[in-house]
């Protein structure tokens, strides 16, 4: 069928911008662990402060996006077909089956996905959050008050970290088994994706006629 106009302009804005600050982040952060030498230690922690900072801002704008527009509705988890989509990315994908949900522009997210961006959202995002408040603002005695350490609340930090950085090599493997290798990527772009099925009866997706612009926002 014809391209299907799926992820709107501050979406994509907000998923690039996303990647970029996360993955900067993940490098500055390795470089404070002396994972590696690049900009030196106090360079380094000081830009990665900065790019917290810049993630909030960002997250901040989503979440208000999300709010105002619905699309908080996509992440709203179902057990839906949730077994069958598991066993596909498990055993059916290696078998060139079809993938057994078909996206839609109300529904772009299959179950596990669905699950998967929530544990992202609610464990992994507040647990960076928080944990690096606490480290940047809280002096070892007041966390302690907490029945914490400063030790304790880096490595909290640090296991976020790693769940964040685990969650985004299994995005990026994901986003190559699509109909081609780079067809999500390509749609998170352009906006227009071509959904190999067809649309739904009452679905609002909208088809791309020949030349035409994307619909207005």
């Amino acid at each position: 069928m014809p391209g299907v106009y799926v992820y709107k302009r501050f979406e994509r804005f907000w998923h690039w911008s996303q990647a970029a600050l996360v993955l900067s982040l993940m490098a500055t952060g390795g470089e404070v662990h002396g994972l590696w030498h690049l900009l030196g230690w106090g360079r380094a922690a000081q830009i990665h402060s900065l790019l917290a900072y810049a993630l909030l801002i960002l997250w901040a704008f989503a979440i208000f996006w999300h709010f105002t527009t619905g699309e908080w509705r996509q992440y709203v988890p179902t057990l839906h077909r949730l077994t069958s989509v598991a066993r596909f990315y498990a055993v059916g994908i290696f078998r060139g089956e079809h993938h057994p949900y078909h996206k839609t522009v109300g529904a772009k997210l299959n179950p596990l996905q669905r699950l998967a961006y929530l544990f992202l959202k609610l464990v992994i995002n507040p647990l960076l959050i928080v944990s690096g408040v606490l480290y940047l603002y809280i002096n070892e005695a007041a966390v302690r008050d907490l029945g914490l350490s400063l030790e304790v609340v880096a490595l909290i930090h640090t296991a976020a970290a790693f769940l964040m950085a685990a969650f985004v090599i299994a995005h990026v493997y994901l986003t190559t088994t699509g109909h081609s290798v780079f067809a999500h990527i390509r749609a998170m772009i352009t906006g227009w994706e071509d959904l190999d099925h067809p649309a739904p009866a009452g679905s609002t997706d909208t088809p791309r006629p020949p030349d035409r612009p994307a619909p207005a926002e």
